[in-house]
This record gives C-alpha cells, sequence and structure tokens, in this order.
C-alpha cells in the first residue's frame, strides 16, 4: 500500500528524496516549479527519473488557461481604461481652448441687448425666445473663432503669460485648433445665411473680419500690437457691432416690428463702449511679461500696472456714476430702484476689491481682472432694466 508523505514547503534548487524498498517519493524544485512524484520502476528497485515522473497537479493546463484568460481581461480592461482617460483628457482640451467664461460673458452679453427689444412684457413669448436662441448659437461660434485664431497666433507668448491654455501646453495640436477655429467660422456664417438676417450676418462677418484683424499676424493687421487699435477693435466689436446687429435682429426678424433706436439703446451702447475701453486696459496687466519678450507695446507696460489699475477703477466708477444718474431720472420706479441700488452696490464692491489687489503678483492681478469681468456679467444682467 503507498503511503504520501507530506512535501516540504521550503523552495529551493536540489531535490529532497526519501526511499524506500518498494518506493520513491521525491519533490523535485526548479524556480517556482515543484514536482510531487510517486514512481515505481520495474523492477521495483528505488530509482527515480523525470520521464517516470508525472507532474503532482494534473490540471495545471486548465489553470495556465484561466491565467491567459485574466490576463488579457485584465490588459483589454486597462487599455479600455486608457482610451477612456485619453478622451475625457481630449474633450477637456476642447472645452479649454473654447475659452468658456469668455463664451458664458459673450452669451450673457448678447441676451442682455437683445432684451432691450421688447417693449413689455407681453413681448416675452415663447417666439422670441426661440429666436433669440438661433441668434445666439453662431454668436458663440464666432466667438470661439475669435478666441481661437487669438490663440493660435499667441502659441509662445502663451507659453508664458498661460502657459495652461491648451495650445501652449501640448493638450491640443495646432491642427486640432485650425480644425476648430475654421469649423466654428464657417458653421457660424451658415447659421446666419440659414437665419435670412441681414443686421445678423453683418455682426458675424464684422466679428470675423476684427477679430482676425486683432490677433492675425499679417500685415497692417496684429492691432493689438497698438494701444489705439486694440482699443478701436473692442469698441468697434463690442461695443458698437454686436449690441446694434443684434437689437436690430430681434426688433426686426423675430418681434416683427420697424426697426427703431431708443434714447434707451444709445444710452446702452455709450456703456458697453465704455466697457470696452476699460476691458482692453485692463487686459494686458496680467500679460506684461510676455508681452516684453515679444516686443508688443501696451499701456501697461509704459504706465505701469499700478496706474493702469487705478485708472481703470476710475473710469468704471464713472460709468457707475453716470448709470445712477439715468437710474434716478427714469420714470419708472422699478427701474429706478435697480439701477440705483444694483450701481451703488456694484461700485462699493469695486472700491474695496481695488485697495487689496498686490500689483506685483500675477495671480493677484489675474483675479483682479477676472472680477471685472464679473462686474461686466453683473452689468448685463442690469442694463435690460435701465429704461429711459
Amino acid at each position: 500500500m503507498k503511503k504520501h508523505v507530506s512535501p516540504i514547503t521550503r523552495i529551493h534548487e536540489g531535490a529532497v528524496n526519501r526511499g524506500s524498498e518498494s518506493t520513491k517519493h521525491s519533490i523535485r524544485c526548479r524556480s517556482s516549479l515543484v514536482h510531487l512524484t510517486n514512481c515505481r520502476n520495474r523492477n521495483g528497485e528505488g530509482i527515480t527519473n523525470d520521464k517516470q515522473c508525472k507532474p503532482f497537479n494534473r490540471h495545471r493546463a486548465p489553470v495556465t488557461l484561466q491565467d491567459e484568460a485574466a490576463s488579457r481581461f485584465d490588459e483589454d480592461n486597462n487599455n479600455s481604461i486608457g482610451f477612456r482617460d485619453a478622451f475625457l483628457k481630449n474633450i477637456n482640451a476642447i472645452f479649454q481652448f473654447t475659452r468658456p467664461f469668455f463664451l458664458l460673458g459673450t452669451m450673457i452679453d448678447m441676451t442682455s441687448v437683445s432684451l432691450l427689444a421688447p417693449q413689455q412684457f407681453a413681448d416675452l413669448t415663447p417666439t422670441f425666445f426661440i429666436g433669440l436662441l438661433k441668434a445666439i448659437v453662431p454668436g458663440l461660434l464666432v466667438n470661439i473663432y475669435e478666441v481661437g485664431v487669438n490663440q493660435l497666433y499667441d502659441v509662445e507668448i502663451d507659453k508664458i503669460n498661460k502657459p495652461d491654455l491648451p495650445l501652449a501646453s501640448g493638450d491640443l495640436s495646432i491642427g486640432a485648433g485650425i480644425t476648430i477655429t475654421c469649423t466654428c467660422l464657417l458653421m457660424s456664417l451658415a447659421i446666419g445665411i440659414m437665419l435670412r438676417s441681414p443686421p445678423l450676418i453683418s455682426t458675424i462677418i464684422m466679428w470675423f473680419l476684427l477679430s482676425s484683424a486683432y490677433s492675425a499676424d499679417l500685415p497692417f493687421l496684429r492691432w493689438k500690437r497698438n494701444p489705439f487699435l486694440a482699443t478701436m477693435y473692442g469698441v468697434l466689436e463690442r461695443g458698437l457691432a454686436m449690441p446694434l446687429g443684434y437689437f436690430m435682429h430681434i426688433q426686426k426678424y423675430v418681434l416683427g416690428r420697424p426697426i427703431e433706436f431708443s434714447r434707451t439703446l444709445m444710452f446702452v451702447v455709450a456703456v458697453k463702449c465704455w466697457f470696452c475701453v476699460l476691458l482692453i486696459l485692463l487686459k494686458d496687466m496680467p500679460d506684461v511679461d510676455g508681452d516684453k519678450e515679444h516686443g508688443i507695446q501696451t499701456l501697461s507696460i509704459a504706465l505701469g500696472k499700478e496706474k493702469v489699475l487705478w485708472l481703470g477703477v476710475y473710469m468704471l466708477l464713472v460709468v457707475y456714476g453716470a448709470l445712477v444718474i439715468a437710474g434716478a431720472s427714469s420714470p419708472f420706479l422699478e427701474s429706478k430702484l435697480i439701477t440705483i441700488i444694483g450701481h451703488s452696490t456694484l461700485a462699493f464692491l469695486l472700491l474695496q476689491r481695488a485697495r487689496n489687489v498686490d500689483v506685483s503678483s500675477q495671480a493677484a492681478i489675474l483675479s483682479f481682472y477676472r472680477f471685472i469681468w464679473k462686474l461686466l456679467f453683473a452689468e448685463h444682467i442690469l442694463l435690460p432694466c435701465v429704461r429711459l
């Protein structure tokens, strides 16, 4: 009768043999492979060799197949996770390329000026809001073109001033940036043509031309190099073309009324032009280092950051004062209260924030510039309440 002996669990090079007259037990260890054999030679002699010994684990082949299947599953799972991560990273890079913060500001701006066209609450019908939405889409697309062409021509500058942008950081290729920019421009023009609105199409074309002139490094262009031309770009695009174009489109092609420029519209356009000058003045404050290196002359370089900051603050306080006076002269009580209280509050917040800005800190200057944009967002919300 055969008697099995428990194997020694310590793995080592060599063999451990226990013999008897009729049986031979052996544990043969090579690397991490362990064989347990129980062999008898034909003559009953205790001779053990590899050819006579059978593996102890008869299920080695099935287990090996299972291990290979598990390994392939893990590899496929890792590939799936890697593809998903790469996909999400590309989507985020495209999203950041569109500069969502400025897209939001543009959308609020277009909505704000469009709300000046309705003359009473009864005009705020589903037809009005559907028409407004249709008009906003091409505006957002041409805005993506605007920020896209600026990034494409400013890659080297952005590596210094804004290294987290997709093109500057390498998260998005130049080819992908060109494709996105051109596609958005073509889609914007196509939608404008489909809506059959000359004011809207004219606004999109002006937007395209002015943003190209501002950013493109071509003869007689690259207006951002010159403070006067940069200011003119902002006033013409955001102060005149966009508000007037959208107002006319909503009034005639959405509400079906003849185009008529009211005192309120003219006052709002003047306020927007003033804001455009202010933003062009302040936008270069965080970019002084890169602009100096690439020979772009700005007021922030010529006058210094602190002087430009307080010049911008005083300009904004002037426009807030004008809006408070306009509110006080309004014949409508609701307009009077909202305009006076709202702009007095914004002026107070501006002064409090400006006093605490450290102009030697790049992060502080950038934060203040974004705060100015938030004040502009608030202004877009308050302007439709101005009624003269």
